[in-house]
């Protein structure tokens, strides 16, 4: 069970947008639950540019088979360019959570 439940990690520019991209992924059943970290700092190159940005950092819990749409409506509603969305597995976990996050994102 636990093999097809992943996190995804997405960066924002504030929480506004945010929370705005966590209501639509959790309201459209592509994610089950979604943290929002605050205040974390990014560093990394930019179009041959160092960059240091504040940003609030997503914490998506989905399942393998919605992570297609999930990226898709990220990139819709997300306002950078390159918005990253990046996705691990998990391993192990309270049995009754990981079947709780498919449920909650699965297909009707």
């Amino acid at each position: 069970m636990s093999a097809e439940v992943l996190i995804a990690f997405c960066t924002c520019p504030d929480l506004n947008v945010g929370e705005r991209i966590a209501n639509a992924l959790v309201t459209e059943g592509l994610a089950a639950c979604v943290n929002l970290l605050p205040a974390i700092t990014s560093v990394y190159l930019w179009k041959g540019e160092m960059q240091r940005d504040s940003e609030v950092l997503l914490m998506v819990k989905t399942t393998q088979i919605r992570l297609p749409e999930l990226t898709d409506r990220v990139r819709q509603l997300h306002p950078y360019q390159l918005p990253e969305v990046i996705a691990v597995p998990i391993r192990g976990g309270l049995p009754d959570y990981l079947q709780w996050v498919i449920t909650c994102t699965s297909p009707d």
